[in-house]
């Protein structure tokens, strides 16, 4: 079905300007044209009148974890693969209710629930999706304890990582991935929270390591992403090819012009680090982790900062895992001191459409684009209203259907 827009104010991300009263006509899940004048004919036309509303692109989510329902992540390779399906489906579908069309799942999704979404079995966000992300033993993303020697890594168990270890390893862990499908790889190069194990501060998988990594996926022409916090494991990863830095947190001025020089992207992920915080232990996170945030829940704005002061394009990301998803939106009101409301919108459309490689299809709302949009009551270039999105947010709009 055609459906027609009308009376909207279109957001151009790019230049920050706004064109008004324009009737956007949606056909075969694209942005057809969009027209100054009122559009006639088309009788079997869905027509919706925003009335002024502010028309944005959808929003992208460059960091989540679909399969993450519960925060405690250990538990899930004790799950069925099914239940955990289903549960991600809830997950998915409230992301596409919050306004977010694409996101990139950095650690669990696969093909399976990828074409669900795409097949419209799930209601959700178009799902790039990594597959597992690739990580050293007794890594970030090994959540086995001390006293735990179980084999766990078997690919039909859930879990958000595998284990490998040593060039070779890495080579065919990437390899497979990619065999099954994936938008990118990750790969987990620091000391994480959530992990049992390790620490924040070290270091994981050696440089050939990271860059057998890295030369794997380029030959198929994909990107690697890595989780990092610390400036020495951001800069070992930029050096050999790394192209998105996942947190951040840590980073200093000579680390954050390597990445402007390099071409690096960063997604800081200042929700999850808040989450847990302040409702960390009764949303299920493993108490005896909690207080690893501290070690990077201050630094973080002032990383947003270094980055924005740098030109380091940042996309939008959360990292939420188990009940804290329903802080998504979350990000643009702890981002808000330091980033303006353009820029912040831009890190949730324009760029993170760049970062995915998706930027002649989607982060636009532009005619040939993919009509993925929100509209909204107000203007989100003015101060508060991206903080306050659910609020001012009326309409998403997915492949041209209106579905919240």
């Amino acid at each position: 079905m055609t459906t027609i827009l009308e009376n909207a104010n279109i957001v151009d991300v790019e230049t920050g300007s706004i064109s008004a009263d324009r009737h956007l006509v949606l056909e075969h899940g694209l942005i057809h044209d969009i027209a100054e004048s009122p559009v006639t004919g088309m009788a079997d036309a869905r027509r919706i009148d925003v009335a002024g509303g502010f028309v944005i692109p959808g929003l992208i989510d460059c960091h989540v974890h679909a399969t993450a329902y519960t925060a405690n992540l250990g538990e899930l390779p004790k799950q069925s693969p099914i239940y955990v399906a289903a549960r991600a489906a809830v997950l998915l579908k409230a992301m596409l209710q919050r306004g977010f069309t694409t996101v990139r799942d950095v650690g669990g999704a696969d093909f399976g629930l990828a074409r669900a979404v795409e097949e419209g079995l799930f209601a959700g966000p178009r799902v790039l999706y990594g597959g597992k992300a690739l990580s050293p033993t007794g890594g970030h993303g090994d959540h086995r304890g001390m006293g735990t020697d179980n084999e766990d890594s078997a690919y039909s168990l859930v879990s958000l990582g595998r284990r490998c270890d040593g060039v070779d390893a890495v080579r065919l862990a990437a390899r497979d991935e990619i065999r099954r499908g994936a938008h990118h790889i990750k790969i987990m190069a620091n000391g994480g929270i959530s992990s049992p194990t390790d620490r924040i501060t070290s270091d994981q998988f050696s440089e050939a390591e990271i860059a057998a990594i890295v030369d794997e996926a380029e030959m198929a022409n994909l990107y690697v992403v890595s989780h990092t916090y610390t400036a020495r494991s951001v800069a070992r990863a930029v050096r050999n090819g790394v192209r998105s830095i996942e947190h951040g947190n840590l980073l200093d001025d000579e680390t954050a012009r390597l990445m402007k020089e390099r071409g690096a992207y960063l997604t800081p992920t200042l929700s999850v680090l808040r989450a847990i915080a302040d409702v960390g232990a009764q949303s299920g996170f493993p108490t005896d982790r909690i207080q690893k945030v501290n070690a990077v829940l201050d630094s973080g704005i002032r990383a947003v900062e270094l980055a924005q002061r740098t030109g380091i394009p940042m996309a939008y990301g959360t990292d939420l895992v188990g009940p804290m998803q329903d802080r998504q939106l979350d990000e643009f009101r702890l981002r808000s001191d330091v980033v303006s409301p353009l820029d912040m919108l831009r890190s949730a459309t324009s760029v993170a459409a760049e970062l995915v490689r998706l930027e002649s299809e989607i982060g636009h709302v532009r005619a040939g684009y993919r009509a993925d949009l929100n509209v909204l009551d107000a203007n989100p270039l003015d101060a508060g209203v991206l903080v306050d999105f659910a609020r001012h947010h009326r309409h998403v709009i997915k492949g041209g259907a209106v579905v919240g």
